[in-house]
């Protein structure tokens, strides 16, 4: 009897008459079922196209350029040998020469730029910044003009490491603006406890902050693979048969006797098959290093 008269005095809710949680819980499912769908429906509209190109290069260019659009087909290699006949192999040796290349040497010169701009910085940091990141604001067709005077002047035309060094040149930039953001998240404390230890500076930069930053790293260095083997102007303007790359291949295969999408489909999967294994190899380094500093 003192227990319900206590129970009754303080006005205290019974647990039975509190609002029902399930229900709560099923709007929030519920809300959270739509969504997920919503996102595969917007990631199916996106990645269609890529889908459509895939089959495409497995048909016939009679079924390719059918209206409507062939659904049902007997698979075939056939455009992919026609690729392969039409000599694709030599312009992805030049595309991997340029791209492997220039994409080491900015790994080498970014390093040590960001790294003086980031931990050890020097005077007018940000001046030094804003010329670097400048670069990539002059359109490239502001100046293939001289660029191809003087590649003509010094006989390098169609040649591979003119690519090479416009390449690295185009990179770099942006490769000492990430790799500077992945050197700044590094703790002050790791670089005092390096210097306690009696290590030098190629010692803390080689044994201590590069296994940190790796991810970043890989992350850099996959977008300059990126945009090295996508690079089109400089390569359609600056070479012809013996130095051109993958991309002016592409363009090659639209030939004035007509569009070949079966043919066109087919080398375009494989121009897009060395970035697409590259980013699934690195796929856990580039999402690691893209998030770095996301979350404190």
């Amino acid at each position: 009897m003192a227990t319900q008269t206590d129970s009754a005095s303080t006005g205290s809710t019974p647990p039975a008459d509190r609002p029902p949680v399930p229900a709560r819980r099923g709007r929030s499912r519920t809300g959270g079922s739509l969504l997920t769908a919503l996102t595969w429906i917007i990631a199916i509209g996106f990645f269609s196209p890529v889908l459509w190109m895939v089959l495409t290069s497995f048909k016939q260019e009679s079924a390719a350029a059918s209206n409507p659009p062939t659904f049902f087909f007997a698979p075939t290699l056939d455009q992919y040998r026609a690729v392969l006949d039409a000599g694709a192999g030599t312009y992805f040796v030049n595309s991997m020469i340029a791209t492997g290349v220039s994409t080491i040497l900015v790994v080498i010169m970014a390093v040590p730029a960001s790294y003086a701009l980031s931990i050890r910085p020097v005077k007018k940091t940000q001046d030094v910044l804003f010329f670097f990141i400048s670069t990539r604001m002059l359109p490239v067709v502001a100046v293939i003009m001289p660029i191809y005077v003087i590649a003509g002047q010094l006989k390098v035309l169609d040649n591979i490491w003119t690519l090479v060094v416009l390449y690295t040149s185009m990179n770099l930039p942006i490769a000492v603006w990430m790799m500077r953001s992945f050197f700044q998240e590094v703790p002050g404390e790791v670089l005092e406890a390096a210097q306690m230890d009696g290590a030098g500076l190629l010692k803390t930069l080689w044994r201590v902050l590069m296994p940190m930053v790796a991810p970043g790293l890989a992350a850099t260095a996959l977008i300059c693979v990126i945009f090295a083997w996508n690079e089109f102007f400089f390569a359609l303007n600056l070479t012809a048969a013996r130095s051109a790359t993958v991309p002016v291949f592409l363009v090659s295969q639209m030939t004035s006797e007509g569009l070949y999408l079966a043919q066109l489909s087919a080398a375009s999967v494989l121009a897009s098959l060395p970035v697409v294994l590259a980013g699934w190899v690195a796929q856990k380094q580039l999402v690691r290093g893209l998030s770095m500093g996301a979350v404190k």
